[in-house]
């Protein structure tokens, strides 16, 4: 009866481990990004390359750390400017829509499909703004919520949305992003 009564524990542990395994190794059912920017019509560019000697990302287990990106175009021109200066907020939220955009580039061409993407964990979105302007994160929205769109409910991440003096090439934001990836 003991052997009988452990034998049981047994296979009801080795169930219950490797049906919570299965379930974190693989997305779930209907779980679609890319059809989601298919929906949007949102086409990814070719990832912007670093502009000095560093890597767009680097995955360590079942992580990515992205390197900042800011709001660059296809055709290499950018959205530049200080917001509370020369660029509105609406033009801050479409340059990190744009950024977000590119992030999205960066983590497809790493991974080849973005089913992979098991959750954004943290961004940290710079904005380059007057001393006085204070709305850095309707800004980092733009980043935020395309994530959010494209990702659903593992879209929502943790967040900093911080302004600074000055950015490369005047850029109007630069973010960098954490990602988690299935198996």
């Amino acid at each position: 009866m003991k052997n009988i009564y452990l034998s049981l524990l047994t296979i009801l542990f080795m169930a219950i481990t490797t049906t919570g395994c299965d379930e974190q190794s693989k997305p779930e059912a209907g779980y679609d990004p890319e059809a989601k920017l298919a929906a949007l019509n949102i086409t990814l560019p070719t990832p912007p390359q670093p502009v000095a000697n560093y890597v767009n990302g680097v995955r360590t287990g079942n992580l990515i750390f992205l390197a900042g990106k800011g709001p660059r175009y296809a055709d290499g021109t950018e959205i530049s400017g200080k917001l509370g200066q020369d660029i509105s907020i609406e033009k801050g939220y479409e340059g990190a829509r744009l950024t977000a955009i590119n992030q999205l580039a960066v983590l497809k061409a790493m991974l080849g499909n973005l089913n992979k993407v098991k959750r954004i964990v943290k961004v940290l979105g710079m904005v380059n703004c007057d001393p006085s302007f204070v709305e850095q994160p309707k800004v980092i929205n733009g980043f935020s919520d395309l994530m959010v769109e494209v990702f659903g409910e593992k879209g929502k991440h943790a967040r900093a949305a911080i302004g600074v003096a000055s950015l490369p090439r005047a850029q109007a934001v630069e973010i960098e992003l954490v990602v988690e990836v299935y198996d």
